[in-house]
């Protein structure tokens, strides 16, 4: 079956049909398809690919595409299946019809989205996925904007990316005609300048690379990042933090108290420690009250953990349960746009200096995880969440403990802890990175405590100091 010349377009001629590199590059895009059929990706005619044809002898003013159609069962396509457009995005060549039962030959309508990763990135091949796994992830967190993930094997198959890594995956909402994703896929794409692959939530994943190899190989590594994270969703573990550790339990004594959760309270586990409640129960904390027995009901239980929480709050505990918590009413009130980040107004030409010059960011806080990235997600100065690296909280220690920067130096992988700078407005804090190795920098800003005379830390009242 021939393919059908639609024209020149651009200045590309005819005979850039003809060679051979255009004909392997349909042959290839109709190999993969096949594969990716049997991988579950491109099921029920969804699904694509697109591949820049690599030959020096075409100018590369002149560069073409090979797509794949639409609606068409992938797993038996054939190279004069492709369509070949022009690296502006008009088709040059289109496949002849088919006889019934077949349909019109018609280009994929992930045309338009294709080729903004074409433009914005230099893409040499895009794959757009339906597999499985990057529905269901999406769909985890129904709120989440990004799916996030460190510390596994895996990760280090994505470009720019190293196993003590956070890998940030934006995603997308879903429309009912594919095209219309390309306004919010180009968005995302120029918000988060490090990221290969962009999610459609309830759809699938679109992935590049600067070859079909690259694309290939991270579209592989995604594909088993998210089925990673749902695996470890089901078992309870937490698949954004460092050590993948289990989402907390609850105990008293022996016996566990999730009796919580049958009542209806979702959560508890993350919402308190019970030793800590004990401590606050053991010095006399005001406010704090003895746990419920496993035959309360859900009221009591209820004003169990609305009266600890209350008092640790007021104690200003620095537990990781009552910063996940804190985390959680955060979102409802970024969500319903009642909250707002307030950050410094030097601190957004600094984060972008410092990400402009490859300078890796990361954010310590006595805040959750969650709380962190809602904050600089959602901050005076609009989501600043593309120059950070990655977050981390109490799980890894009390930041007024030297230990805990031993364990953030472990995860960033430095050579030296000193190829760490720890910048912070809390003297003890200064004090414990620097029993770790770290350099450190004491931020002077309105409000803090007076720092003790002779402290000799390095101090600053503006990031564009450093």
């Amino acid at each position: 079956m021939a393919a059908a010349v639609i024209g020149v377009a651009n200045g590309v001629c005819q005979s850039y049909l003809n060679h051979e590199s255009v004909r392997e590059t349909r042959e290839l895009v109709a190999e993969l398809c096949r594969h990716f059929y049997t991988q579950g990706w491109v099921s029920g005619t969804g699904g694509s690919i697109s591949i820049k044809v690599h030959d020096d002898s075409i100018p590369k003013s002149q560069q073409l595409i090979v797509m794949s159609p639409s609606g068409v069962q992938k797993e038996r396509m054939i190279p004069e299946d492709m369509y070949v457009l022009s690296s502006a995005g008009s088709i040059i060549s289109a496949p002849s019809a088919k006889p019934y039962p077949h349909k019109p030959p018609k280009c994929t309508d992930c045309a338009p989205l294709f080729m903004k990763a074409f433009e914005m990135r230099n893409a040499g091949a895009v794959i757009h996925s339906h597999g499985m796994e990057s529905c269901l992830v999406t769909m985890i967190q129904p709120f989440s904007k990004e799916f996030r993930i460190t510390h596994m094997e895996m990760i280090k198959g994505i470009d720019g990316h190293g196993y003590y890594d956070e890998l940030v995956v934006p995603i997308i909402e879903n429309t009912a005609h594919e095209g219309e994703l390309t306004e919010s896929l180009s968005e995302a794409i120029q918000a988060y300048p490090k990221t290969t692959a962009v999610l459609v939530r309830n759809h699938g994943i679109y992935v590049w690379g600067d070859s079909w190899i690259r694309a290939k190989t991270q579209a592989e590594c995604y594909h088993y990042l998210f089925d990673a994270a749902i695996k470890l969703y089901q078992l309870g573990l937490d698949w954004s933090t460092p050590s993948h550790g289990p989402i907390q339990r609850v105990f008293d004594g022996q016996r566990n108290i999730n009796m919580a959760v049958n009542a209806g309270v979702q959560n508890l586990n993350n919402a308190l420690e019970l030793s800590c409640v004990e401590e606050d129960l053991h010095q006399g904390v005001a406010g704090a009250v003895p746990i419920p027995t496993n035959d309360a009901g859900k009221d009591e239980v209820i004003a169990y953990l609305v009266a600890n929480v209350e008092a640790m709050i007021k104690a200003d505990r620095k537990i990781t349960g009552l910063k996940q918590l804190q985390g959680h009413i955060w979102r409802t009130g970024f969500q319903n746009n009642e909250l707002k980040g307030v950050v410094f107004e030097d601190v957004p030409d600094a984060l972008q200096k410092w990400h402009a010059m490859g300078i890796k960011v990361y954010i310590y806080s006595s805040g959750s995880r969650e709380a962190q990235r809602l904050l600089f997600g959602n901050s005076n100065y609009g989501d600043l969440r593309k120059f950070l690296c990655g977050f981390f909280d109490t799980t890894v220690g009390n930041k007024k403990e030297t230990q805990s920067y031993f364990e953030i130096s472990q995860s960033l992988g430095v050579d030296e802890p000193s190829d760490i700078l720890f910048v912070t407005d809390v003297f003890q804090e200064a004090v414990a990175a620097k029993g770790a190795g770290l350099e450190v920098i004491i931020s002077v800003r309105p409000g803090n405590a007076p720092l003790p005379e002779n402290h000799g830390f390095k101090t600053v009242q503006s990031f564009v100091e450093i």
